[in-house]
């Protein structure tokens, strides 16, 4: 299904920011006239949130430039209970969450369908995705611009999700996305994209983090020679594959491993070492989006997969086990972190199937 066949009532989640103008610029040269809905989330009580009065006048000015109408939506209470929860929550567990995948599964499509999108036959998102149609079936397909693909942050998405989404600019490189808003003279054209996590805004995540979780020192272990080469403030600031800010001198230093319970971050030193990599994990909860591809245990079935927000698809095998879905690849694959997502896609890197959550071996 292309956007372009898309008949009946449209809503844009827009944001402020030029993706999502350019969605509701395309939809209004189709001829639609999509209601406009701008999400308040983030910390509630700060000046740096999401919610900041710019995204809002933007979006305003993009809904007056087009004769739309534009409501908000504050979501900022069921934010605060279901994705900063988390978040806390796997950051105690020493994992390293993914707050912007749950904002998107519970929030932007979780109670905002619930709210008002459910009210509507379509949501159009300025994600970088595009809808793939297939054995009948509706799938949630990569994005023409591997640089900007997002499909990673909706992969927990549910079909009824899915099936009730369209992505206008999947099928668009981001310069051309750009090109379209300065031609058209939209408000947002020549804003930089947002960067960092979504529900902190410009707010420092190492802030956010000793907001919660204070500060307890604790030491740096050189994992190779097992001596200690600096301190830190808690584990909690640290991620498996972290190379900055760590202030280590004679480096680079990358964490290679925590001990959660003594509070000791281990690290590697060197370009080259091959601590930093792995090469298998397993993804605990495997979520399908639309349906399991393979009607029984996959044997050693080829795929492409992420671990991360990156620009690249890794290739690998997938196989089920008793401990769940393993991911192995003959790639060395770089800062494998738990509690992270790893997003799993077919062998052209064209449909993703979805994701689970990076999980330790129990025998390991």
């Amino acid at each position: 299904m292309g956007f372009q066949e898309i008949k009946g009532s449209v809503a844009v989640l827009i944001s402020g920011g030029v993706d999502s103008a350019v969605v509701v610029h395309l939809l209004c040269e189709m001829g639609l006239k999509p209601d406009l809905h701008y999400i308040k989330i983030g910390m509630e009580g700060e000046e740096s949130s999401c919610s900041a009065e710019e995204d809002i006048e933007l979006s305003q000015t993009t809904a007056q430039k087009y004769g739309l109408k534009l409501e908000v939506t504050d979501l900022q209470k069921e934010y605060w209970e279901q994705v900063v929860g988390y978040a806390i929550e796997r950051v105690k567990k020493g994992l390293t969450p993914n707050p912007d995948v749950m904002c998107n599964r519970l929030i932007k499509f979780g109670a905002f369908e619930q709210q008002v999108g459910c009210h509507y036959d379509y949501i159009a998102t300025g994600h970088y995705a595009t809808n793939i149609e297939k054995d009948g079936l509706m799938w949630l397909g990569t994005a023409k611009d591997p640089v900007k693909d997002q499909t990673d942050f909706l992969a927990q998405l549910s079909y009824e999700q899915i099936r009730h989404t369209i992505f206008p600019i999947g099928h668009l490189m981001k310069e051309e996305v750009r090109r379209i808003a300065i031609d058209a003279k939209l408000p947002s054209a020549r804003r930089k994209d947002s960067q960092g996590i979504c529900f902190l805004g410009k707010i420092n995540y190492n802030d956010f983090l000793r907001k919660f979780m204070g500060e307890q020192e604790g030491k740096v272990i050189d994992i190779e020679t097992g001596k200690v080469v600096g301190h830190h403030r808690g584990f909690w600031f640290h991620t498996i594959g972290q190379r900055k800010g760590l202030g280590l001198g004679g480096g680079p230093w990358f964490v290679v491993k925590k001990n959660i319970k003594k509070n000791i971050i281990f690290v590697a030193h060197g370009w080259d070492t091959l601590l930093q990599y792995g090469h298998d994990f397993r993804l605990a909860d495997m979520h399908f989006i639309t349906r399991n591809p393979w009607d029984k245990a996959p044997a050693a079935q080829p795929i492409q997969f992420k671990i991360r927000h990156v620009d690249h698809f890794l290739p690998g095998i997938i196989t089920l086990d008793e401990e769940g879905y393993h991911i192995h690849s003959d790639e060395p694959i770089q800062g494998i972190a738990p509690g992270q997502f790893g997003c799993i896609y077919d062998e052209k890197a064209k449909i993703c199937y979805g994701s689970g959550e990076i999980s330790i071996y129990k025998n390991k």
